[in-house]
C-alpha cells in the first residue's frame, strides 16, 4: 500500500516541477497561501498530484505532477498564482531554485498500491 503523502501520478511519460525553498522566519501568511494554492492547482487542466516536505530549518522541497509542459505553462501563468509568486519572491523565500523535469519511469515496491509501476 502507499503511503497517502504519495501523489497518485499514471503511467509516465508526463512532468515534474520540482520546487526547493528556504523559507525565511515566520509564517506571516504563507501557510494559508501555500494551502491555498494546493487548491488551486488541483483544480487546474492537467493537475496530477503533490508531494511536500519542509524541515525544521525551513528547507523545503515541493512536486507537482502535471500531464504537459503546456499545462505547467498555464499554472505559472494564472493571476493567482502569480501573485502568490511574487509574494513568495518579497516575504516568504530567503532562497529557491524551481526546476522542470519530463519523468520517463516510474517504480514502486512489489504489492504496493501504486498508479502506475513500470520497471
Amino acid at each position: 500500500m502507499s503511503h497517502p503523502g504519495f501523489a497518485r501520478t499514471p503511467e509516465p511519460p508526463y512532468f515534474a516541477v520540482i520546487f526547493t525553498s528556504q523559507r525565511t522566519d515566520g509564517d506571516r501568511g504563507y501557510e494559508h497561501m501555500a494551502q491555498r494554492m494546493v487548491e488551486l492547482a488541483a483544480q487546474q487542466p492537467g493537475f496530477l498530484g503533490v508531494e511536500s516536505v519542509r524541515d525544521k530549518a525551513g528547507l523545503g522541497i515541493t512536486v507537482s505532477y502535471w500531464r504537459s509542459r503546456e499545462d505547467i505553462r498555464a499554472w505559472r501563468e494564472h493571476a493567482e498564482h502569480q501573485s502568490a509568486q511574487a509574494a513568495g519572491r518579497r516575504i516568504w523565500y530567503a532562497d529557491y531554485r524551481l526546476r522542470i523535469c519530463e519523468v520517463l519511469r516510474e517504480s514502486a515496491p512489489a504489492g504496493a498500491d501504486a498508479t502506475s509501476q513500470s520497471g
